[in-house]
């Protein structure tokens, strides 16, 4: 057999031929040849591989896989990963390797599955009619009680704390409605104090600014007489 690098060896081989999705690279020492695919030409997106490369250009590469179909080994080679100048190698952990292959992996569509909920055992007793177990291992006695589940403490938890929450919401409704009739009421009061009073102190300065005229006295256009002095007789002697 011939002898092939290692994986994720960098060594530097020459350009055989250019395909629409990729290049075939020789390998030195041996006859096999390696395929950079135009997603690994480099590191900005490549549509057509012969505007980067020709036959015969000397190029770095590194080993990224090997397999097997149908009895030929196939090689994969990396261009992006590597320095053209001076062969370094750009990903020694092979982290942006590990990335391109989730990318690669196909995603499942799991949202068309429903998820559907059943009994322990998709049976119906035939002594109580319930589901999840069989008749002879029931526990129910002919003409007896029946039992049911009993619900999980959180379901309880959250039902109770659902209760409590709508008669919180209830009672602060009803304060408010409270709230805003009382207003309304205080409002209703206050008007009719300012209006009584209104009246009361209109009928107080009638009262006060006008006499009756049975009181009144009357004056006649011509001037009163003075009283007349009494004359007194001289007696002689």
């Amino acid at each position: 057999m011939e002898a092939l690098p290692e994986l994720y060896s960098i060594f530097q081989g020459e350009v055989a031929a250019v395909t629409d999705f990729g290049a075939f690279i020789r390998i030195p020492g041996c006859r096999k040849q390696g395929l950079v695919h135009r997603t690994h030409l480099s590191s900005c997106p490549v549509d057509k591989p012969s505007e980067v490369l020709e036959v015969g250009d000397r190029v770095w590469v590194k080993l990224i896989g090997k397999e097997v179909k149908d009895e030929k080994l196939k090689l994969s080679l990396s261009m992006k990963v590597v320095h053209q100048g001076t062969g370094k190698d750009l990903d020694p952990n092979n982290v942006c390797l590990e990335q391109d292959e989730r990318k690669k992996r196909t995603f499942r569509d799991y949202t068309s599955q429903k998820i559907t909920l059943e009994a322990v055992l998709n049976t119906v007793c035939k002594k109580c009619g319930c589901k999840g177990h069989f008749a002879k291992e029931c526990f129910m006695q002919p003409g007896g009680t029946k039992y049911s589940l009993i619900p999980e403490e959180e379901e309880e938890e959250v039902a109770a704390a659902g209760r409590e929450g709508d008669k919180r919401s209830s009672q602060a409704e009803e304060s408010s409605k409270k709230r805003k009739k009382e207003k309304k009421k205080k409002k209703k009061k206050h008007k009719a104090q300012q209006s009584s009073e209104s009246g009361s102190d209109s009928s107080a300065s009638d009262s006060d600014g006008a006499q009756p005229s049975s009181k009144r006295p009357k004056h006649s256009g011509k001037p009163s007489k003075a009283p007349k002095k009494k004359k007194h007789k001289k007696h002689r002697k």
